[in-house]
């Protein structure tokens, strides 16, 4: 007797681990496989241990005890991670990064995990930057290919002397580099700034008020029709987290405050 379509189309997918979308695949493995950079203190670095620590680690462990799988790391430099997203190397990327007009068009982000506003990292006995305008005529630091990069670009146009750029493959280079005195400054999130110099009150320090348009962190996953249902259930499993506490009590142990952030990712204005 002759096996119905879509019978077959069913006997099919069951032995074709591929035809399922991306959260049966996850469920089924018991795996979620997320890519990150590690160079991003406090959200990803390696601990004086040399594990891999921060705050995307213990919100993506609430993350999987919601969707009862595992966390697998994929860990690149920045400017690898959205290209080895969309080449399916991993489910979705951590990072976070700067929710902006141009990623929303290209990526789906999920609720935001913290503000992103930008500001300016200086060393502790530098008295010649008192404001972020004082950046004029130096030579400022940042992430390779980072929205941080485009709003210092963009506030540098407005100085009265061109600010020298130097591009970083990690922040954590640039950080080397303005302990050694080798740059002035460096421009990255206020959250990431503030946890740098907290650590290294005698090296660094943050200068007041940050300089960039106000803007969110968000967990990044593509719009492939495929993805859909899984970050419909990791975007559930963050407005959870926020709702019954626990997100702020992340924050607060990895930025020392916490953040009013929206459930949803909202239109950004850059």
């Amino acid at each position: 007797m002759a096996v119905p379509a879509m019978a077959q189309a069913q006997n099919a997918q069951a032995k074709d681990p591929q035809a399922k979308d991306a959260l049966a695949r996850v469920k089924a493995e018991g795996v979620l496989k997320v890519g990150t950079e590690t160079a991003f203190a406090p959200f990803d670095f390696i601990d004086a241990t040399g594990e891999h620590a921060g705050f995307n680690v213990d919100a993506f462990a609430e993350v999987g005890k919601e969707l009862g799988v595992k966390i697998k790391w994929v860990e690149l430099p920045w400017d690898g991670v959205l290209p080895a997203l969309e080449a399916g190397q991993f489910n979705m990327v951590a990072g976070p990064a700067t929710i902006t007009k141009a990623r929303l068009e290209r990526y789906r982000f999920l609720s935001p995990v913290a503000e992103a506003t930008v500001a300016i990292l200086k060393g502790a006995k530098d008295d010649s930057i008192q404001k972020p305008e004082d950046i004029a005529g130096k030579t400022v630091g940042a992430g390779k290919a980072t929205a941080q990069l485009a709003q210092l670009k963009t506030y540098a146009a407005t100085l009265p002397k061109p600010v020298e750029m130097r591009e970083y493959p990690g922040f954590n280079e640039a950080y080397a580099d303005l302990a050694a005195r080798r740059i002035a400054a460096v421009a990255n999130s206020l959250p990431n700034i503030a946890y740098v110099a907290s650590k290294q009150p005698g090296t660094f320090a943050v200068v007041k008020p940050p300089f960039g348009q106000k803007s969110y962190f968000g967990y990044i996953g593509t719009k492939k029709p495929d993805d859909q249902a899984l970050l419909d259930a990791v975007q559930t499993a963050l407005v959870k987290i926020k709702s019954d506490g626990r997100m702020k009590k992340l924050q607060e142990k990895w930025f020392g405050t916490a953040f009013d952030t929206p459930d949803v990712a909202p239109e950004p204005s850059f």
